[in-house]
């Protein structure tokens, strides 16, 4: 697997993207919850707009971060939303 700290991005993004990494298969995270997890509470857009920039989206699984509504938010991996939705679907998180 790809260790984050190795891909190009900033501090915060490359501890968003190892949050990510922790997240079990099957199961989902709020951007709200990956920003206490990392230390930065109120930076809940930062999370996401991290994930969007995510290099590697299925490798390192953004598609498991969603919003506190319970909506899934957005998804930067090739075919947008609904391959959010078809991913999560088949890890049985949703």
């Amino acid at each position: 697997m790809t260790n984050p700290i190795q891909m190009e991005g900033t501090d915060f993004q490359k501890s968003v993207w190892e949050q990510l990494l922790d997240i079990p298969l099957g199961e989902t995270r709020t951007y709200k919850q990956i920003a206490e997890a990392i230390g930065y509470p109120k930076s809940s857009r930062a999370v996401a707009n991290a994930c969007g920039a995510n290099p590697l989206p299925i490798t390192v699984p953004c598609h498991r971060a969603v919003r506190s509504d319970g909506t899934l938010g957005g998804y930067s991996g090739e075919g947008g939303i609904k391959t959010k939705e078809k991913l999560l679907r088949e890890e049985g998180a949703l």
